[in-house]
């Protein structure tokens, strides 16, 4: 403006003044103009050139940098001086805003003209959709919940990006957005990095020393008798020095017999799950789980999952440790480094059931941004497996019987046929757990459950005599579990068979005496017993005519027809439901049932089925 100015007055100046005595004076003007214009015009130039310039190298990619961005699995970061001095100064924050400036002009040029300045945009090789990649994952941080959940599922629904992109996500996301996408049904198993490799055992040490070791250096206080004798089972040298150990022959889990006979050295793999169910039994405390993870137990239980893929049992115990572990939050950073959300995530995708079950209970409890409740060890989530939108409108738990189990109870009819090929089949035709196959078809709605614990026949086959639990104890042991699962918070179903619906019948009467379970109650809609011997088994009958033989267990002493706590218990339960608002349902067998390959036996007649007028009653074989 001052140089607009300055010309004005000088033509003024020179169209008003009386023409001078020599036209020398005349051009004079003129020159001194025209160079005063001309240096400005041309310092100007030089500037905008030369800011133009450095604007432009700032703006231009390297596009094999990009091309080998792509076949890389790290991330390049952009560094910032540690001269302090190139932060400050009246100069650096003018080209600060003037490059702000400028690249917003050229940035709206080059998309809505597609002017020359484009060229530093169109040159490079990357899809449009690259910039949706870090904004995903600077959403995924929001202090939103809402926006950090849809990140997530933008995330897991994304199907065009490359390898690179996944990668990026993997190595950038935090331990959060992770396990969301390990609990996302649609994500590509290209979010996960493999896990880190796994420190080198020590020299002449084997998975089974290391075990051992692992097992010695955990606090051998305020232990239950359970563990101590897994523990000295565990560390045992031989089978002569097991069958020494308190429990004696029962301490081998019912396996152990041959061993004790020959009295030779244990094999290698019997003593590896011993020490595994012992861990087992030691991460149910939180304090052992702190000693596990400081004496590397993440690592070894990695690396014998991994030696191990071809053995169910060791990877569903290493799977019961892990899951117990994840029960205490502290731990969730150690859990997610050492790469198990990666194994995990494969896991939970499984067709096996138990499989997928074990590793969706896991991550269930690592994930505290959607899931508030807890699944402690027993407690199986059988749907929803991952993270859904559908709102949960009723919990279905399913609680099996004598010599029954989480999953193996609810399969469909045993044939001919391997298993192994069953699962590969479609499960409409057939299921190796109906509840998580067919009701979760049928009703995506609801939350079903599936509970474990361990029952016998016999004290021949008990894992350890100290595990000889009384209805009483189980119930008031599953009842606690259930509510940290937060069962109660809406309406339940019961589903119980055999000896589970004695179990069923005593936690709803344990938790009518407690206020804090008063929400069970209230919210109990219905019970569906399958053969409950409310009046007492057969089969305990027969096993007391043989107890010297068949040593009954504890779980089949209760049964008889002759105790006072089952009939104790009938009374109290047909007392309590008499004003309650749930319907029972109750289906009885009519015929016989084998035990084992020598015994044919009617487990439960059809007069012990029958629990009182109000319930409907139905055949299971008409049904």
């Amino acid at each position: 403006m001052s140089l607009a100015a300055y010309c004005v007055i000088c033509w003024r100046r020179m169209g008003t003044s009386t023409p001078p005595p020599k036209s020398s004076t005349y051009w004079r003007d003129i020159r001194n103009i025209i160079k005063l214009t001309g240096s400005l015009i041309l310092g100007g130039s030089l500037f905008i050139t030369y800011e133009v310039l450095a604007l432009k190298k700032s703006l231009t990619l390297d596009t094999q940098v990009v091309e080998r961005e792509k076949m890389k699995s790290y991330i390049y970061v952009h560094t910032v001086s540690l001269d302090k001095t190139e932060n400050h100064g009246i100069t650096y924050q003018a080209r600060k805003e003037l490059h702000k400036a400028v690249r917003k002009v050229l940035a709206t040029s080059a998309r809505i003209f597609r002017g020359p300045f484009a060229d530093t945009f169109s040159t490079v090789d990357i899809e449009d959709h690259d910039c949706a990649v870090w904004l995903l994952l600077r959403k995924s941080r929001s202090d939103d919940r809402a926006a950090r959940l849809q990140a997530v599922q933008e995330m897991s629904e994304a199907r065009h990006w490359h390898d690179y992109q996944y990668r990026i996500i993997a190595q950038a996301c935090d331990m959060r957005t992770l396990t969301g996408l390990a609990r996302s049904k649609e994500s590509d198993l290209r979010f996960f990095l493999h896990p880190p490799p796994l420190p080198s055992l020590k020299e002449d040490s084997s998975t089974e020393e290391e075990l051992r070791h692992l097992l010695a250096s955990l606090p051998q206080t305020d232990l239950d008798e359970c563990i101590q004798c897994f523990t000295a089972l565990a560390l045992s040298e031989s089978s002569q020095s097991l069958a020494a150990q308190k429990g004696g022959l029962w301490c081998f889990g019912g396996n152990g017999l041959p061993y004790a006979e020959s009295f030779g050295e244990v094999p290698s793999a019997t003593v590896e799950m011993f020490c595994l169910e012992a861990l087992v039994k030691h991460s149910e405390i939180p304090t052992h789980c702190d000693k596990i993870e400081a004496n590397g137990g993440l690592q070894l239980l990695q690396r014998l999952y991994q030696l191990h893929k071809d053995c169910p049992k060791v990877q569903r115990n290493i799977m019961r440790i892990l899951g117990n572990m994840a029960l205490n939050e502290h731990l969730h950073s150690t859990i997610v480094r050492s790469g198990w959300v990666s194994i995990l995530a494969e896991a939970v995708k499984s067709q096996h059931v138990m499989e997928a079950s074990h590793a969706a209970r896991t991550l269930a409890n690592l994930d505290r941004e959607t899931v508030p409740d807890k699944y402690q060890d027993g407690v199986y989530l059988l749907h929803p497996l991952y993270r859904t939108s559908q709102p949960i409108k009723a919990d279905v738990l399913f609680i099996h019987g004598l010599m029954g189990a989480a999953f193996k109870t609810w399969r469909q009819q045993d044939n001919d046929q391997d298993l192994t090929e069953k699962v590969s089949e479609d499960e409409t035709k057939y299921t190796t757990c109906w509840p998580k196959s067919w009701l979760a078809r049928d009703c995506p709605a609801l939350r079903i459950i599936s509970v474990e614990y361990d029952t016998s026949l016999s004290d021949w086959r008990a894992r350890c005599p100290t595990e000889r639990k009384s209805i009483a104890f189980r119930s008031n042991e599953l009842l606690r579990k259930l509510r940290a699962a937060g069962v109660g918070d809406r309406p339940v179903i019961w589903v119980s068979h055999s000896m589970g619906g004695l179990l069923v019948k005593k936690m709803l009467l344990e938790a009518s005496k407690k206020p804090e379970m008063s929400t069970i109650i209230n919210n109990t809609r219905g019970i569906i017993f399958y053969s409950v011997p409310h009046h007492g088994s057969h089969l305990a009958e027969y096993s007391v005519n043989i107890r010297y033989l068949l040593f009954p267990s504890l779980e089949v002493k209760e049964l008889s027809k002759d105790s006072p706590a089952l009939k104790t218990l009938q009374d109290d339960f047909l007392e309590f439901a008499k004003d309650k608002n749930f319907q029972v349902l109750s289906f009885v067998e009519t015929l016989p049932t084998y035990i084992g390959s020598m015994i044919k036996l009617h487990v439960v007649p059809l007069e012990s089925a029958g629990i009182h007028s109000f319930e409907i009653c139905l055949t299971l074989d008409s049904w």
